[in-house]
């Protein structure tokens, strides 16, 4: 694809427009089809889309503010090329919106803070670590496996999600970890940035999978390998491998992203067996029994809403309704098995794509069950009504 035969534009410095000889994007019109204004939401354009070999050499300006928007862009294969950039556009409701697609200098770029951060974590194990401006979450290593089944303190055997309850905007990941390394425990104290009260132990956390069989939950142990892929000011993403595990042999690779400005962590799974699994489960652990369970099998749309040291949580997941079989709360005195499970359907080789979230009363504007209900729903009706892209050339 060449680049020459542009012209120039003038936004407080030299900006350069697209016009190739052979195609000529010019702009990007997107639409939101929701009652509802909509920001931090992302928009991912792929190389492909936009027909542009490098797209590190652009930007995206808002038509109306004349404002060149934070962007970030992603090479999902570690190869050297750009595969997809990455923007949050602020959209009215049931509106239409035009933007400019322009090749900026990097002087041009506006700069903002990595709060899309995950990590490989060797000084506490060896955990894996992800956040952004909301959230926080963590899972567990090779390392952490090895002291568990060897008797060794500090280990953990585990391949749940745990989840970290974060008050402020900015990233806390490698400072609480510092600090655990010359106060042990740190983080599970609230210091008046947040903490993690969440306990997992051997259960699913909120959006660990396993599978259902004869009144048992099947699962992985924890992850042996991992990959980071991208962080940045937008998303980051990351992957982590699991060994074959359980009698159908299954292999797993998580692939795990977070927007900014999202309660929810996207999970995209590629799952393979050696014969036929009778369904794979996502589940969300209940702490011994308490709090209330939210099933709504129609909505794709799953939840529990607890207490936890004088405040209140509620975790979710969110999945494609037509994957799921059934969901049901079970029940046991074997620690930390009582769960909410989602059985989703059955397949040799697929990828198992859902969101996982969680609200805190102590950060959010979420009070009571129905607040954390209505937070869930408006992440299906956005998951379901994602915002439309259409080239203008």
């Amino acid at each position: 694809m060449c680049f020459k035969n542009y012209f120039q534009i003038i936004i407080g410095a030299s900006v350069l427009l697209f016009n190739c000889s052979e195609k000529k994007i010019k702009s990007i019109t997107l639409t939101n089809t929701l009652n509802s204004e909509r920001s931090f939401e992302t928009v991912e354009l792929s190389k492909e889309l936009l027909l542009i070999d490098d797209l590190s050499t652009i930007g995206i300006q808002d038509t109306e503010t004349k404002e060149i928007l934070v962007t970030q862009t992603l090479d999902y294969d570690n190869n050297g090329i750009v595969d997809a950039i990455l923007f949050q556009p602020k959209l009215e409701k049931n509106s239409k919106k035009t933007f400019l697609i322009l090749s900026v200098n990097d002087s041009l770029k506006p700069k903002k803070d990595i709060l899309c951060y995950s990590r490989f974590v060797p000084e506490r194990t060896d955990d894996y670590a992800w956040e952004n401006d909301k959230v926080a979450f963590r899972t567990f290593g090779p390392r952490a496996q090895e002291m568990k089944e060897n008797n060794i303190p500090g280990g953990t055997l585990s391949s749940g999600i745990d989840l970290w309850l974060k008050k402020v905007e900015y990233s806390i990941i490698d400072k609480w970890y510092h600090k655990n390394l010359k106060e042990k425990g740190y983080y599970h104290k609230n210091h008046g940035e947040g903490y993690d009260p969440y306990h997992v132990g051997i259960s699913r956390g909120t959006g660990g999978i396993g599978i259902w069989k004869a009144d048992s939950l099947l699962t992985s142990k924890n992850f042996i390998s991992y990959k980071t892929i991208a962080i940045g000011p937008l998303r980051t993403v990351f992957e982590l491998e699991y060994a074959p595990w359980s009698e159908y042999g299954i292999s797993e690779t998580k692939r795990i992203s977070l927007d900014l400005g999202s309660n929810f962590t996207k999970f995209e799974i590629n799952l393979s067996s050696v014969k036929e699994v009778p369904n794979y489960a996502i589940g969300i652990t209940l702490h011994d029994g308490e709090g209330d369970i939210i099933i709504n099998k129609q909505n794709g749309l799953f939840g529990h809403w607890e207490n936890i040291d004088n405040s209140y949580l509620g975790e979710g997941i969110i999945v494609d309704p037509k994957l799921v079989l059934e969901a049901f709360d079970y029940r046991t005195t074997v620690l930390d098995q009582s769960q909410l499970l989602i059985l989703t359907k059955p397949f040799q080789k697929r990828s198992l794509i859902y969101y996982v979230g969680f609200g805190w009363s102590k950060r959010e504007s979420i009070h009571n069950k129905n607040d954390w209900i209505k937070m869930l729903k408006e992440k299906v009706k956005r998951t379901n009504n994602p915002i439309k892209v259409d080239i203008n050339w």
